[in-house]
């Protein structure tokens, strides 16, 4: 896959069959669309393109709204649409000036002129442009004017699929990470760089490498604790992850932490993405520490028997 950080700096493709959106978590719903858009550029012998934004229009329409969470990282977006097939992938700056153009001149001087469209590939109720001017029928009118053909995915066919980001996001928010993972059609990660925590976790006998996300805008799962794998230099590891304060030992900062199983290595500064795979309970409160010893030990089990 080809990536382009600005439309400027794309080079037009012979028969490109084009998307845009903002493709947040790349679901199964988002995944249809790239699977229609790539069966038509094999049968026209064309190649795919999918036009993003970053950062996320919400973020830059809306500035003091900071509830908007992320399912999904840049980096993890980009792999996943690579895994999903996509040929060339532009990330184009999203600006405030950017969402002033006119939907009949993001028409013409970026879905025709820019980005040379054969096919354009949208999701049912589509808008773009200057207040969500343009939609499909602003599209359908313009295709013969200008050369291209439109194809919109129905509301059939990803009401079927019942997905969507916000349904993902409300998931991941009550810890729900299994209906996560199958809207998304894998599971759901965290990733980030191991900083310096208390070293408690070596005192109970499960130590744990503190992770500092990469994305503040990442969703963050419900406190609890997850059966997850870690993978470090595409090597995956068993192991258990909690989110949240640590109550019984009088945390105050919510921490994500993850014991890895059989594990000794240094991890500091190192970069570990963490594949959650089912909730395990919600955080609690025990009455001493050897409780949570007992406890860590029954959760212990029950992630390796879950993996």
């Amino acid at each position: 896959m080809k990536v382009y950080h600005s439309i400027d700096e794309f080079q037009t493709v012979k028969d490109a069959v084009v998307t845009t959106g903002t493709f947040d978590g790349v679901h199964v719903g988002h995944r249809k669309i790239i699977s229609r858009l790539n069966e038509i550029a094999d049968k026209i012998g064309g190649e795919s393109v999918l036009l993003t934004f970053h950062p996320h229009p919400r973020m830059v329409l809306f500035p003091d709204d900071h509830d908007l969470e992320l399912i999904t990282t840049m980096d993890e977006k980009i792999q996943l649409l690579k895994e999903a097939g996509v040929q060339n992938l532009i990330i184009h700056p999203f600006t405030r000036e950017f969402s002033r153009i006119k939907s009949i001149d993001f028409i013409r001087d970026i879905i025709v002129e820019k980005l040379g469209t054969s096919v354009l590939v949208i999701g049912y109720d589509h808008h773009f442009g200057r207040n969500r001017e343009g939609s499909f029928e602003h599209l359908k009118e313009s295709g013969p004017l200008y050369g291209f053909q439109v194809e919109e995915i129905s509301v059939h066919d990803v009401d079927d699929v019942a997905v969507s980001s916000t349904k993902i996001r409300k998931a991941l928010q009550e810890g729900d990470v299994l209906t996560a993972s199958r809207y998304l059609s894998h599971s759901y990660q965290l990733s980030g760089t191991v900083i310096h925590g208390d070293k408690l976790g070596r005192e109970l006998g499960y130590p744990t490498a503190n992770i500092q996300i990469e994305d503040r805008n990442k969703v963050i799962p419900a406190n609890g604790v997850y059966a997850c794998y870690v993978i470090l230099n595409e090597e995956k590891f068993k192991g258990m992850l909690n989110i949240g304060t640590r109550p019984t030992v009088k945390g105050q900062v919510r921490r994500i932490e993850v014991n890895i199983f059989d594990f000794e290595q240094e991890l500091y500064d190192k970069r570990l993405v963490v594949e959650l795979k089912d909730r395990i309970r919600d955080e609690r409160k025990f009455e001493n520490v050897e409780q949570l010893k007992q406890r860590l030990a029954i959760d212990k089990n029950l992630a390796l028997r879950i993996l």
